[in-house]
Parts: structure tokens; sequence; C-alpha cells
């Protein structure tokens, strides 16, 4: 059973930065696209940025320019980098991979920003 887990969540300042990671142990082919969403209070879950295999990103408009992914395909690890943060972009941060037709999802980690 692939699960993948998210680390680096945490508190920061606005206009601070952190690290997302999401990785899971095993070997593990064939996975195509790997994402990041998140959910704030009282919201729907939003994607936030993906990268397929080949490198391809794509972004939310609200991120673009502060947020970068990328991913390790040797750690089987995805990354989402976070500059420039501010109070909007709290929330439960999940990472979503998908292995052929078939997602599996983490836990979810935390990011608040507040000062």
């Amino acid at each position: 059973q692939v699960q993948p887990v998210e680390y680096g969540g945490g508190l920061v300042q606005p206009g601070g930065s952190l690290r997302l990671s999401c990785a899971a142990s095993g070997r593990i082919a064939g996975i195509n696209t790997m994402g990041w969403y998140r959910q704030a209070p009282g919201k729907e879950r939003e994607l936030v940025a993906s990268i397929v295999s080949g490198g391809s990103t794509t972004y939310a408009d609200s991120v673009k320019g502060r947020f970068t992914i990328s991913r390790d395909n040797a750690r089987n690890t995805v990354y989402l980098q976070m500059n420039s943060l501010n109070p909007e972009d709290t929330a439960v941060y999940y990472c979503r991979w998908l292995i052929g037709m078939r997602p599996y999802w983490g836990q979810g980690t935390q990011v608040t920003v507040s000062s």
C-alpha cells in the first residue's frame, strides 16, 4: 500500500518561507503526477501546484511566482517551496500522487501564517 507522508508544516510569520516535502518508503514505480492541494477552514480543497513525470508544472494563480514545486523521482519525493507567505495561505496542505489512474493522498500538514 502506497502511503505518501507530508513533512515541513508549521507556523510562520507573514513574508516568511516554508518548504514542504512528501515521500513514501519502498520501491514505487509509475508515479505520473505529483501534486499539492490545500484546504482552508470552511473552503473546498484546491489545487496548489502539480508536476508530471516529465517535469512540466502547473500552479494556481494565487501562488504563481511565490511557490515552486519540484520532484526527486529517485527518492519518490515531491517538494513545495513556499515564499512570501501571507495569511491567506493558511491551510492544511495535502500531497496527492497519481499512479496509473489511482490517486494516493497524504494525511496533510498544517501551515499557519500569522504574526
